[in-house]
């Protein structure tokens, strides 16, 4: 692994070697968690002045993936994240705020069912290497939690004694690979 250079570059995101997983709690005890197998984005990253760098990125809403196919649709359905109407979780980069040399609190736009807020991702650079072909790649990690409802999100379930199927907070991780473009 190489150490962070002075330089500026365009890195796109590789969808084959990320990961982004959403979870919430199901009846406010256990954690049930999901995986969007689609998305795409670009990192304009200053390694010499990480405040300079921006992200944009778009999931695919059809693409989400908990294991049930019962439960996706559900999720895809109107209830929830409306694919068929909102086909796209988007993320837009506002500011980058510099913790240490390899954590960052990135600032942005996030947009689910055309609602747009404001969230905060807690960032870690993981590293960065050549590939095998020559490429240049580099991980990143993040972690943010939204309220589904701010997002309008609100379907809710009730169960015996009250208790509600879906949890209000959503913690969403992302495992980023990307490569840098020539």
């Amino acid at each position: 692994m190489t150490t962070v250079q002075n330089r500026v570059g365009t890195w796109s995101i590789d969808p084959v070697h990320s990961i982004v997983e959403v979870s919430a709690k199901h009846m406010l005890v256990s954690t049930v968690k999901g995986l969007f197998h689609s998305l795409e984005g670009t990192l304009l990253w200053d390694e010499a002045d990480p405040a300079a760098s921006s992200v944009t990125a778009s999931i695919d809403v059809e693409s989400i993936d908990t294991g049930e196919a019962q439960r996706d649709a559900h999720l895809r359905s109107d209830d929830f994240l409306n694919a068929e109407k909102y086909p796209k979780i988007t993320f837009r980069s506002t500011r980058v705020e510099p913790q240490s040399d390899t954590r960052w609190k990135v600032y942005g736009d996030l947009t689910i069912r055309d609602v747009t807020r404001e969230v905060v991702l807690e960032a870690e650079y993981e590293g960065q290497v050549k590939d095998a072909w020559g490429k240049q790649r580099a991980a990143f990690s993040a972690e943010t939690t939204i309220d589904r409802k701010d997002f309008g999100v609100k379907w809710d379930g009730l169960v015996e004694m009250g208790s509600v199927v879906v949890g209000d907070k959503l913690r969403i991780s992302l495992n980023i690979a990307a490569v840098r473009q020539e």
